[in-house]
């Protein structure tokens, strides 16, 4: 499996690739080419140019969960299908793969809205749309895990200003239902990739090893939602601490103070848009 960062919060050094908060990787497994995410703009369509990834040759487009951040960029892979198609050039239509939730709104003062910048129904007029709350195999060794199952207090999402819109018009508390991650199973053990873990990483780690059936870790990569100090990132420290990945690659939604006691029990990797990781095969 490949994997390419093409939006973050920061580019590698060197690299001059537009940088922006929010995330999307492009991936390449088992003979598929998959898009992670989408990040806020249209940086991905413009990094993934300069980086001679076509955005006309996926597989799968997949999201981790429905805030503008993660989504934002949909509206312009969905804009270079249709120029495609309409210009009769070479295109697939991928399947999108995402949480029921995924596409529900999401007001949050003083903004009209946080969550998707596409509803459903929008987005099934240009690809084929599937929305699963399980587990779904995208190739044999390569799963999107669905609603993670949540089971460590220190990562109980808070009560806040955050609500979702349902079907029926009603406001509820967010609590991010839809946050999913992707796994696959390595020769070395199981590589995870997250959004924003708003489920919480070690809620998403334990639920990858239950899907995948594999106790070993060989990398987790995406954003882990650690900002500062306190019950959250303590309970996480001292998970990853006895889970010891091979490596850790932290990014997007973690703060520098996260980062810097991240490193002290796992080896943090730098991390930016230009990252490239190949694992070998189970």
């Amino acid at each position: 499996m490949k994997i390419t960062i093409v939006v973050d919060n920061t580019a590698l050094f060197d690299r001059m690739f537009v940088a922006e908060h929010g995330f999307s990787a492009f991936i390449e497994v088992d003979g598929k080419k998959i898009l992670f995410d989408t990040g806020y703009s249209d940086a991905v369509v413009r990094n993934a140019q300069k980086m001679q990834i076509s955005l006309l040759d996926l597989d799968y487009i997949v999201l981790s969960h429905g805030h503008f951040d993660h989504t934002g960029g949909l509206w312009h892979i969905l804009h270079q299908i249709m120029e495609a198609a309409i210009e009769e050039k070479p295109h697939r239509l991928p399947r999108l793969i995402a949480h029921p939730r995924c596409f529900l709104p999401r007001p949050k003062s003083p903004l009209a809205d946080i969550g998707a910048v596409l509803t459903a129904d929008e987005v099934q007029r240009f690809v084929p749309l599937e929305l699963s709350a399980g587990p779904v195999s995208l190739t044999p060794n390569f799963f999107f895990l669905g609603g993670i199952e949540r089971s460590f207090p220190f990562e109980r999402v808070l009560p806040g200003p955050r609500r979702i819109m349902l079907p029926d018009k009603s406001l509820q508390d967010d609590q991010i239902l839809d946050d999913t991650s992707l796994a696959f199973r390595s020769r070395d053990g199981l590589v995870v990739i997250t959004g924003c873990a708003h489920a919480g990483i070690c809620n998403t780690v334990e639920y990858a090893k239950k899907i995948c059936g594999e106790t070993r870790i060989h990398d987790i990569i995406g954003g882990l939602h650690l900002r500062s100090a306190g019950p959250q990132l303590d309970g996480t420290l001292a998970y990853l601490k006895d889970l010891q990945p091979a490596a850790l690659h932290a990014c997007h939604c973690t703060s520098l103070a996260a980062k810097v006691a991240l490193a002290q029990v796992a080896p943090l990797q730098e991390t930016g848009v230009g990252l490239r990781l190949e694992y070998v095969d189970r």
